[in-house]
């Protein structure tokens, strides 16, 4: 499930479209905000920074959205984009592409309203695509749990594992928005079931 067999990029893009898109966003919006910051990429940062003082005082609910394409550096926006790639394909495959590119967002934004109503005066800005990522693991951990007939029995324990080691990592690293983690992974938990009441084994393999 989580290995990948593809023989080229080609063959990765033509496979899980949404999950390279998504990918391609994420780092290309870092590319020209932190490489190369450009005007327009800094002025795409200003406006889509997640500022929850700024959401309340000022009604700019995009930016509930925006933060999840937005990475605060280097290896922010590779840790991110590398989970993506590795636990996305899966999801697109089973759920279709419209389903996962729904819950992606749908858990990304459940973790920025969470960070929001967590602490709506705060000044502290937020981004990244922490909040979608553990909207993955919501379902995943959902499978684990209750659709045993979805995961095999070691990509179960490849994902308790990196659950375990995220929440781990999420507690003890400073500057983690840990309210996006939190809503983002319950967002997933709940949804999840959802779109995955009709869905099939496609993995046999494994």
């Amino acid at each position: 499930m989580f290995i990948r067999t593809e023989r080229s990029i080609q063959e990765f893009l033509k496979f899980y479209p949404v999950v390279s898109v998504l990918a391609l966003i994420n780092l290309g919006l870092w590319f020209i905000i932190s490489f190369l910051k450009l005007p327009i990429g800094l002025k795409i940062y200003d406006l889509g920074i997640g500022h929850n003082l700024t959401v309340l005082l000022f009604d700019e609910y995009w930016r509930l959205v925006t933060p999840i394409f937005l990475h605060a550096d280097f290896g922010h926006v590779i840790f991110n984009t590398f989970a993506l790639v590795l636990f996305g394909p899966a999801l697109e495959k089973m759920l279709g592409s419209f389903k996962f590119v729904l819950i992606y967002l749908l858990t990304g934004i459940i973790g920025n309203v969470g960070t929001f109503f967590m602490d709506m005066h705060s000044v502290i800005p937020h981004l990244g695509a922490s909040g979608a990522i553990y909207g993955l693991f919501g379902i995943y951990i959902f499978m684990v749990l209750f659709r045993k007939d979805l995961i095999s029995k070691a990509d179960s324990q490849i994902i308790k594992t990196i659950f375990v080691l995220g929440v781990v990592m999420s507690l003890l690293r400073s500057n983690i928005n840990i309210s996006a983690h939190l809503f983002g992974f319950i967002g997933g938990f709940i949804v999840g079931p959802l779109l995955l009441r009709n869905a099939k084994n496609i993995f046999r393999r494994y």
